[in-house]
């Protein structure tokens, strides 16, 4: 036993592989990020909706077990996203920037609102902030920040920006409300990417420069959707074909966007094809650990290997959330008296609609790889 635990501190076991050069190189001294609960980490906390998630189960895996307001089980894209360039640790809500200085402010915050989307009807029906109000927010920031240093870090910031899935999943196809005013899904599909392109160009005017936009995920895997259609085992197909139009006219945008706005780049970021991979290919996925040939945190990285119940290797479900398995929870529907399922890694979804930390902190790594450089 002894001789086995000696062969084991001599390995080091890592959760992923060091930094790319592609986030060693860069010139982005903050990360600013606006849109919906996927990048919200805590903004709603203190609001009187139903989008909140500062309670348990959230946050059982993130540092300390805090319920912090994140929707998952831990950290988000942001989160990696700031760690990997080197920024710093977390991404912070922008509700907590009473409680920041000017120089925690200047390297990024997170204006998302859980519940929020392009169309304010989306956040006024939540109750929580809406994508005009998170830009209003930015602007007061950078007064804060003053002048000149303020119009220098617009200027050289990435901001990220995800919305629209709440605009699509409630208000067209869970609680179709806008079918109303927007008899067809492109109809309205044209009317979000219009308001998008509004507030992008807000954010430009206001110096920014470095765009990353999400695209739409597969709306049709979300479980929500899939419970909605009496526990459905595959995926709605024709939610998930309106989302991948939805995603072919938002890059158009993007591409003619950028075209007019000198010094800009506006990169999309494709979340719908890498979350269909995880669903069709589970077995891929999740937190593992590798050994390398490396002796740094050996010691603490033993003792996760022999406590932890996260050294999986892959998926085992990716149609029912982690909390509820299978019931429709989320936010203060979340709640530690529904059922939970064991190793949240093994999961994609926490909930019944947000991924788990083990799909975010793959999905930055794709993004750090692959959009990082085009920001030079």
């Amino acid at each position: 036993m002894a001789r086995a635990f000696l062969l084991l501190a001599a390995l080091l076991i890592s959760f992923s592989s060091p930094p790319s050069a592609a986030a060693a190189n860069h010139d982005i001294p903050a990360v600013f990020a606006f849109g919906d609960s996927t990048l919200d980490p805590g903004n709603n906390n203190g609001m009187a909706t139903l989008a909140r998630a500062n309670h348990v189960p959230y946050g059982c895996d993130f540092p300390g077990g805090a319920a912090t307001g994140r929707f998952s089980n831990g950290k988000l894209i942001t989160d990696y996203i700031v760690e990997s360039l080197g920024i710093k640790a977390l991404l912070p809500a922008h509700r907590d920037a009473a409680g920041l200085g000017v120089a925690e402010l200047s390297t990024g915050v997170s204006f998302a609102s859980g519940g929020s989307g392009i169309d304010d009807l989306t956040a006024h029906t939540a109750m929580v902030s809406t994508f005009a109000s998170q830009i209003s927010d930015f602007h007061g920031l950078l007064g804060r920040i003053g002048a000149p240093k303020a119009s220098e870090i617009a200027g050289r910031s990435l901001y990220v920006i995800s919305s629209g899935t709440n605009d699509v999943t409630v208000n067209y196809f869970i609680l179709p409300t806008r079918t109303v005013n927007y008899p067809t899904f492109d109809q309205y599909s044209d009317y979000l990417i219009g308001q998008l392109q509004e507030y992008l160009q807000t954010l430009y005017n206001l110096g920014a420069r470095k765009f990353m936009v999400a695209g739409l995920p597969p709306v049709g895997c979300l479980p929500v959707s899939k419970t909605i259609h009496l526990l459905s085992a595959d995926c709605i197909a024709d939610q998930n074909e309106a989302a991948e139009r939805y995603n072919a006219a938002l890059q158009k945008m993007l591409a003619k966007l950028e075209s007019e706005s000198p010094g800009a780049t506006l990169a999309y970021v494709d979340v719908y094809n890498p979350l269909m991979d995880m669903v069709t290919q589970p077995q891929k996925y999740g937190e593992r650990y590798s050994l390398r040939p490396k002796r740094a945190w050996v010691e603490a990285k033993l003792l996760i290997l022999l406590s932890c119940r996260l050294c999986v290797a892959g998926f085992t479900s990716t149609s029912q959330g982690c909390c509820g398995n299978g019931l429709p929870s989320m936010g203060i529907l979340c709640t530690s008296l529904l059922p939970q399922c064991r190793s949240p890694s093994q999961y994609m979804f926490f909930d019944s609609v947000h991924p788990t930390q083990a799909v975010y902190k793959a999905l930055a790594d794709q993004i750090v790889k692959s959009h990082i450089p085009k920001f030079k």
